[in-house]
This record gives C-alpha cells, sequence and structure tokens, in this order.
C-alpha cells in the first residue's frame, strides 16, 4: 500500500474545493433563455454577460474598461462605467485594462496629467480633452467637474496663495485684476468709469493712489 505526504493530501483537498466551487458558480449561472430579458450578467465576471442566441446561451465581454449594467442600459451594448453604479460588488473583472495615449482604459473618464480643470474622455481607445468651467476642477472620485473644495492633492496657484477667494492685483494694470475661485485666477475686468484699488483690492471710484480717472475712447472720426 502506498502512503500519501501530509501536503499530497492537502494539495487534493485543495483541488476538490476549487473544482467543487466552480462546479457551483456555473450550477449558480443564470440561463439567458430563461428570463424575458434575454440577456444576464454572468455570475462571477462583472464585464461578462450571457446572451440567448438562437435558443443557446451565448457569452459576451463588454467593451474594455465598461461593466455589464443590464440590457438597454448603460453608455453602450448594455454595458456601462463601473463606477456609476455597484455592478462589480462581490464580482472581479475577467479582462485587464488596454491602454492608449491618456486612457488607461479602451473606454472611461480620465484625469488629465497636468490640468486640473481639464480631463479625458476615452471611447474605443480615442481620447477627447475637455474642460471644466466655471472654477470648477476635474474630481477623480466622482469623475465629474466638482468644486475646489472637494477635490483633493490639486496644486492651488501661487497667486492665490494669501487668499484662495481674494483679489490679485495683474501688473500696473489699473481695471485688469485676477480674481482668485478655489485658489485658481480668472481673469477680471472692472466696470466701467471704476479702476483697481490695490489697496482695498476691489474696483472704485478713481482717482486712487495709483489711477486716475480712466479717459474713455474718442470714436474714429468717418471719412
Amino acid at each position: 500500500m502506498s502512503r500519501h505526504s501530509p501536503a499530497a493530501s492537502l494539495l487534493v483537498v485543495a483541488l476538490l474545493l476549487a473544482g467543487g466551487s466552480e462546479a457551483q458558480k456555473s450550477r449558480d449561472q443564470e440561463d439567458p433563455c430563461k428570463v424575458k430579458s434575454r440577456v444576464v450578467g454572468d455570475v462571477t465576471y462583472c464585464d461578462r454577460y450571457w446572451e440567448c442566441v438562437n435558443g443557446q446561451p451565448e457569452l459576451y465581454d463588454c467593451p474594455n474598461g465598461l461593466v455589464f449594467a443590464g440590457k438597454h442600459r448603460g453608455v453602450t451594448e448594455g454595458c456601462d462605467y463601473p463606477w456609476r453604479s455597484n455592478y462589480c460588488d462581490g464580482k472581479q473583472l475577467a479582462n485587464p485594462p488596454i491602454s492608449t495615449e491618456h486612457c488607461d482604459w479602451l473606454y472611461g473618464i480620465f484625469g488629465h496629467e497636468t490640468s486640473c480643470t481639464r480631463y479625458w474622455t476615452c471611447w474605443n481607445g480615442t481620447s477627447t480633452e475637455q474642460l471644466c468651467i466655471g472654477g470648477l476642477l476635474y474630481n477623480e472620485d466622482t469623475h465629474s467637474c466638482d468644486w475646489p473644495d472637494n477635490v483633493d492633492g490639486c496644486q492651488k496657484h501661487p497667486l492665490c496663495n494669501e487668499d484662495a477667494n481674494g483679489n490679485v492685483p495683474l501688473g500696473k494694470s489699473c481695471n485688469r485684476y485676477w480674481q482668485c475661485q478655489g485658489g485658481y485666477p480668472r481673469l477680471q475686468r472692472c466696470p466701467a468709469m471704476l479702476v483697481f484699488d490695490r489697496r482695498s483690492l476691489r474696483c472704485v471710484v478713481p482717482p486712487t493712489e495709483d489711477c486716475d480717472v480712466p479717459i474713455p475712447l474718442r470714436p474714429r472720426p468717418r471719412n
């Protein structure tokens, strides 16, 4: 009679358990041909789904970077961005990322490499640069433009170090100035006949210590 070492016995048990687990998952997989939608998600992988084709279940992969969301849902082919809902709870991804320039996956929304106000939308590996407006910054957690207070790790402009929401003189200009919004400067112009006061840091009626009354431009004579 041959004897098996304890290590060999443990290996056999592990293989039996693994095989049993896979068999159980196979039994748990819902049959798409038995549901009204004819489409169901894979029981193990959130980026795969089954569709009933000619009476037989067929396995499909979502486009790279997307996960199964349900029939007629998501951004394409029933697949959606994984961060939009809890699609992957208790599941894993079957496919690794395929990256291109500016895109971590072929499909997705990703932060800009050098700018906090810009981001990339990627569709089938083609990136398009987008811009957050109105003083908003790109939030990597929500994949959308957000208020600066909600965006961590984004370096503010040195002009706004003293006051993240204050005004800053623009060189020797009497009617233009920087307005800081959440640490980021926006170029502004005083209303007509007002000048920017460097002491109060606002537009005032002239004269000030540095600026006189603005002289309106005369219209050119018509020939």
